[in-house]
C-alpha cells in the first residue's frame, strides 16, 4: 500500500502522479491531486481543472475571470497547447 502526499490515508488504490519537471506525487483519490497539483486561478482562486485561459502569463479559470481582473490588456486564450516560459 502507499500513502496519499496530501491527506496521509495508506490505500490499496493509491497512485502516482508523475510531472514534467519531474517530481512523483503519491495520492490515494483524484481529490487529492487536485489539490496538491491543480493550479487557481488569479481572480477568484478556485481551482482549474480544465485548460483554463492564459493572459500575459497570468491564468484564469475563465474567459469571465480574466476580464474582471485588473490591469491586463492582453488577448485572452485559451491554455490548450500553450507552452510555458
Amino acid at each position: 500500500m502507499a500513502t496519499c502526499d496530501v491527506c496521509g490515508n495508506d490505500y490499496w488504490m493509491a497512485f502516482e502522479v508523475r510531472t514534467v519537471g519531474g517530481n512523483v506525487h503519491t495520492f490515494d483519490s483524484f481529490e487529492c491531486a487536485i489539490q496538491r497539483l491543480a493550479p487557481r486561478c488569479e481572480h477568484c482562486d478556485c481551482r482549474i481543472l480544465g485548460h483554463g485561459v492564459e493572459v500575459e502569463g497570468r491564468f484564469f479559470c475563465c474567459a469571465h475571470c480574466a476580464r474582471s481582473a485588473e490591469h491586463l490588456g492582453g488577448q485572452i486564450r485559451d491554455t490548450v497547447g500553450a507552452h510555458p516560459g
